[in-house]
């Protein structure tokens, strides 16, 4: 079949381009963070988004065949394969009502034969049913889980089941999606190199020529040019060249911006330009150059922009002894330099959506035990994979379904909070079946009259009833005392600076 796919429209099945150029957003399915081009020959995925142009595609896969229904297949694979939790304390208190039945006989049959009375045994024995009731061993798990998913929920942090609350405590390994997690998912400025004009000059042509496009770089330079409040000038006789950039006249000049390829075809030389470009875009960032009457002006460069609070979320992992991987589609160079801004140890890039729910398995074979925080349909896989699977809120549906925490704010800082919460919690959870165990340890022998003979010891059914009641108060009490527990912070924001004074030195003037 031949598919009509006009400008901001889904592309519903995989296929192979027939006519038309455009630049597709890809970033759902492969994690690529800008658009791609497209052109005849081009193949699309099912389920990425045409942004600009129109174009005509042959489907080539469709229905369990595409792409998306792949990962959809990987997502149920790895879900099946998940061992359900393990219930400690329902266990234990099962064992434990067994043990408060029998030991409840056993007292009263050795009472009887040591030739006490009838009453004075079933005394003794009715203590040890009431002592042994494991009122305080069946609170334990569930008050310290109530504790801990309302205060995850009063951060934006929401856990699906308690069997995330105790995964969350024994994570050794985070895995991160770059695209959309640590990442904003769409590009900003984050250079300006100007030769023989002025920077604010060269934005404010770029800017007028770019405000006639739609493309997601030239977005980003028109925001840049109104953050630094530089003029806004009008452009005529607009001309785009889909996939290599565009032209206009402004205030009687011809302003050239695009890539490498446009520049040549006009026979512009870059002259100094040409190196600093060569730089930037070798550190993973998209370099856009500019023109004016042939003369090349200036290098704009563009980059998928970290979240405020990503640095603070790294640091906060490491702090509590979390090895950070970087898990992205995007290239090398572009993954590497996210992960030096951010201080991660480790970076996968390169990554397609199937491979990233083997890289995951190739962690848990290593010994880790590891979460997955993703956001889009391509990390869908690898977050059913983890141990732990966290969903960014801004996420997509299938992402959000498959993990198991949903963080609603979309703050990478809220990956640390959920292990940090899920370790109070665990610590609450152990404090308090130590508690209940314990105390039926000590309590068990002196309800049954061990101490009696020898000290004249002995516990009543109404003290032990209330003991047992005592009990069960320490252990609610115990985990309430997990809303005391300190979470991360996000550092305060330095005062800003103005956008000319973070701005690179320009070649020369």
């Amino acid at each position: 079949d031949l598919l009509l796919i006009r400008p901001g429209s889904k592309i519903p099945v995989d296929g192979v381009v027939e006519d038309g150029e455009s630049e597709v957003d890809e970033s759902m399915v492969t994690g690529e963070s800008l658009p791609v081009h497209k052109a005849t020959g081009s193949e699309v995925i099912g389920a990425s988004v045409n942004t600009t142009g129109t174009l005509r595609v042959r489907a080539t896969k469709v229905g369990a065949d595409t792409a998306l229904a792949q990962i959809v297949a990987l997502v149920q694979q790895a879900q099946n394969s998940k061992a359900p939790g393990q219930r400690l304390a329902d266990r234990a208190a099962f064992w434990l009502v067994l043990v408060a039945l029998i030991g409840g006989g056993l007292t009263l049959a050795v009472w009887l034969l040591a030739g006490a009375s009838f009453a004075t045994a079933m005394l003794f024995a009715i203590t040890v049913v009431v002592i042994t009731c494991p009122d305080a061993l069946g609170l334990a798990t569930p008050t310290a889980i109530m504790v801990g998913t309302g205060l995850g929920a009063r951060r934006g942090v929401l856990f699906k089941n308690a069997t995330a609350l105790e995964t969350a405590a024994r994570i050794d390994t985070v895995v991160m999606d770059k695209t959309g997690t640590l990442t904003k998912g769409e590009p900003e400025v984050t250079d300006v190199v100007v030769e023989g004009m002025a920077e604010d000059e060269v934005l404010a042509l770029t800017a007028a020529v770019e405000r006639e496009s739609e493309h997601p770089l030239a977005e980003a330079v028109v925001r840049e040019a109104d953050a630094r409040g530089v003029p806004v000038l009008a452009a005529e006789r607009f001309r785009n060249v889909p996939g290599h950039g565009a032209s206009a006249e402004v205030n009687g000049r011809r302003v050239l911006v695009g890539n490498a390829k446009l520049m040549g075809d006009e026979g512009v030389d870059l002259g100094a330009l040409r190196a600093r470009r060569d730089e930037l875009a070798g550190s993973g960032r998209t370099a856009v150059l500019v023109t004016v009457d042939g003369r090349a002006v200036g290098v704009i460069a563009l980059a998928d922009a970290a979240r405020e609070t990503s640095v603070a979320a790294v640091a906060a992992l490491h702090e509590a002894g979390v090895q950070v991987v970087m898990l992205s589609g995007d290239n090398t160079a572009t993954a590497r330099r996210i992960a030096d801004q951010l201080g991660i140890d480790t970076v996968i890039a390169e990554v397609l959506p199937g491979d990233k729910a083997a890289k995951i398995t190739e962690l848990q074979q290593a010994g880790k035990r590891v979460a997955m925080v993703g956001d889009g349909v391509n990390d869908a896989p690898a977050l059913a994979q983890a141990d732990l699977g966290i969903a960014i809120g801004a996420g997509t549906d299938v992402a959000i379904e498959t993990a198991d925490v949903v963080l609603m704010r979309s703050d990478p800082l809220d990956v640390p909070i959920a292990l940090q919460i899920g370790r109070g919690t665990l610590r609450k959870m152990r404090q308090n079946l130590g508690w209940a165990i314990g105390y039926n340890a000590i309590a068990l022998p002196i309800a049954a009259g061990v101490f009696e003979p020898a000290f004249g010891l002995v516990l009543r059914p109404e003290i032990a009833a209330l003991s047992m009641s005592g009990s069960s108060f320490l252990v609610a009490v115990n985990a309430l005392l997990l809303k005391r527990l300190r979470l991360p912070e996000a550092p305060e924001a330095p005062a800003a600076e103005p956008a000319a004074s973070r701005a690179p030195q320009p070649v020369s003037r």
